[in-house]
């Protein structure tokens, strides 16, 4: 239960921090909750906010197109800077492979039309 709730928190921190994922977080938190708090479990499920994307995954095993553009856009534009800023141009490739692997884990999750 403890596990879940840190990851809880840490969605919460990734909504506003671009280069830390919300949803694997969450997907983690309800994973945890399924198997010490039923009463936890129901609340993510049905929490207001937070929900809807977490019932989204555990139905279709996708995600909505207009999710993987933020995505895919967020990762460009944060790892972007991050990569303007470095001044070793053998960091600026190795940047640019890890900024390369979520994107391609995004674009191989199959896309739904809903949001």
């Amino acid at each position: 239960m403890i596990i879940g709730l840190l990851c809880v928190g840490l969605a919460l921190v990734g909504i506003f921090l671009p280069l830390l994922p919300t949803t694997p977080f969450l997907l983690l938190a309800l994973a945890c909750f399924a198997r010490s708090s039923e009463k936890l479990h129901s609340w993510l499920l049905s929490n207001k906010t937070l929900g809807p994307f977490i019932k989204h995954w555990e139905e279709t095993k996708s995600m909505p197109r207009k999710a993987k553009a933020y995505s895919i856009i967020l990762i460009i534009v944060a790892g972007g800077i991050s990569v303007f800023t470095i001044k070793e141009f053998s960091l600026k490739i190795a940047a640019l492979a890890l900024l390369l692997i979520p994107v391609l884990i995004i674009l191989n999750i199959k896309t739904t039309d809903s949001s």
